[in-house]
């Protein structure tokens, strides 16, 4: 019993020592001049590449911009003859029995509304006949992409009964029943309930997804809130530059600006931030529901070549989709 308090006393004393020992060794470790000199390297190292790679995405963000090729506003700018009043394009599957929609070519340089020239729209985008069923079909379609059916009810086999027979089969002067886990009871199973989680999705033909389309830009052209701009380049990042620039032309409490790539300029990228109500999107995004959440959709030239050139494909082609052809089916798969 005696040598237990000098045992304490010793192993305090030896973890005394061995804590000042590692801290010696740590001091001469962080002294050694060598390691400190790697250490050094090794941080400059870090330093010089986080300088590299800043001055890289530096040179390349100047080089677009050197390389940009400038908008329309800009060139009516430096040569107000060289942007034209009418503005020609070349449209496919011309309809020879209605004849072209036209729309003013705007821009986002100036808060004050500049028209740039008049655009010809084909009319089987931008004028067909409205199909309230169409816009249905596609809204509900949108609804049930991605909603699923939880509601499940328990089977015969699902539930945590016994399956002890009730009672005897005869001589009860009861029913014949097997165990509580049966239809008739209350607390059985429930017969040809829902079997969920059921995924709800289901897909629109597509003659519907393009009819949709056109019926949602013909909407929007026949309201006045079909915009086209040369391009989504804005002087400035200032969110109170775009509140203005809507403000003064009337466009209403919210909008979506549509671009033929989801690069979008740094500007309007910045500038729309702050507001929910105010959204940018691809060409390839382009559906019912966002242009009719939207009061004004802006779209750009080349955004508008673009859909227009997609929508007359799919809706004068005469051949199936080789995705879902017989004679491609084997060798695609």
């Amino acid at each position: 019993m005696s040598n237990y308090p000098k045992f304490s006393y010793e192993l305090t004393h030896f973890k005394k020592m061995l804590g000042q020992t590692c801290r010696r060794i740590n001091k001469c470790l962080n002294a050694c001049p060598r390691i400190e000199f790697k250490r050094n390297l090794w941080r400059s190292s870090l330093c010089q590449q986080k300088i590299d790679i800043t001055l890289k995405y530096t040179d390349e963000a100047n080089a677009s911009k050197d390389n940009r090729e400038p908008t329309l506003y800009e060139k009516f700018l430096q040569n107000p003859k060289s942007v034209p009043l009418i503005t020609s394009r070349k449209m496919e599957y011309p309809n020879k029995y209605r004849p072209p929609r036209q729309a003013w070519l705007e821009t986002l340089s100036t808060a004050e509304d500049h028209k740039l020239g008049m655009l010809d729209l084909h009319p089987d985008v931008f004028a067909v006949h409205p199909r309230l069923d169409i816009l249905y079909h596609n809204l509900r379609w949108q609804e049930f992409y991605k909603k699923i059916d939880y509601n499940w009810t328990p089977s015969r086999g699902d539930l945590d009964v016994t399956h002890r027979k009730q009672m005897p089969q005869k001589r009860s002067g009861r029913a014949r029943n097997r165990n509580r886990s049966s239809v008739m009871f209350r607390t059985g199973a429930k017969p040809l309930g829902p079997r969920g989680p059921r995924a709800l999705f289901y897909m629109l033909p597509k003659h519907y997804r393009v009819q949709g389309l056109c019926t949602a830009l013909s909407f929007k052209y026949a309201q006045n809130n079909l915009h086209i701009v040369d391009s989504l380049e804005i002087p400035t990042d200032d969110p109170e530059y775009i509140q203005d620039l809507v403000d003064t032309r009337f466009w209403g409490f919210s909008a979506l600006f549509v671009d033929d790539t989801d690069y979008m300029p740094e500007n309007i990228t910045y500038a729309l931030a702050d507001y929910p109500h105010y959204n940018l999107l691809p060409v390839y995004g382009l559906n019912v529901r966002d242009m009719l959440k939207h009061e004004t959709l802006i779209l750009t030239l080349a955004a508008l070549e673009r859909i227009e050139q997609r929508l007359l494909y799919h809706s004068n082609r005469s051949r199936s989709s080789s995705k879902f052809s017989m004679e491609s089916r084997y060798d695609q798969y």
